[in-house]
């Protein structure tokens, strides 16, 4: 069975969108990706708006799988993990990618930028594919 992949691309206020093109990076995801059903570009993802747009879309459109294009997982991983789980998805079933230091903060050039942005994109709907839900276990 096919998955349902949700993609979501932070602007990061001027951070990510400084550089990259995040509407195209969305875009392009929703039009060229295998089994996204859902690609949304937003100026903040980890605020509540943010986070609330894709557990709606997790219920609403049957998500099985979550990537986020934005800053470091260290920063966030465990806010989306949680919006994952509000949702009614395992928060293992999430992927992110780290478009604003591996790609807005580290090239001059926005086309490599945004290009680079789709290439991470790309990975991490083909690697949450393959994720499976765990359970956390209490030691």
């Amino acid at each position: 069975m096919a998955e349902k992949v949700g993609v979501y691309v932070c602007h990061c206020g001027s951070n990510i969108a400084g550089k990259v093109d995040v509407e195209r990076v969305a875009q392009w995801a929703g039009e060229k990706l295998q089994d996204v059903a859902v690609s949304r570009d937003y100026k903040f993802m980890c605020s509540d708006l943010g986070q609330k747009m894709f557990e709606d879309d997790i219920k609403d459109n049957g998500l099985t799988r979550v990537v986020v294009a934005a800053c470091s997982p260290h920063l966030h991983e465990k806010t989306f993990r949680r919006a994952c789980q509000n949702g009614g998805l395992n928060p293992y079933l999430l992927e992110m990618t780290n478009i604003r230091e591996h790609c807005s903060w580290v090239h001059k050039d926005p086309v490599a930028a945004t290009r680079k942005a789709e290439s991470l994109v790309s990975a991490a709907v083909e690697r949450v594919k393959y994720q499976e839900p765990l359970e956390p276990t209490y030691v």
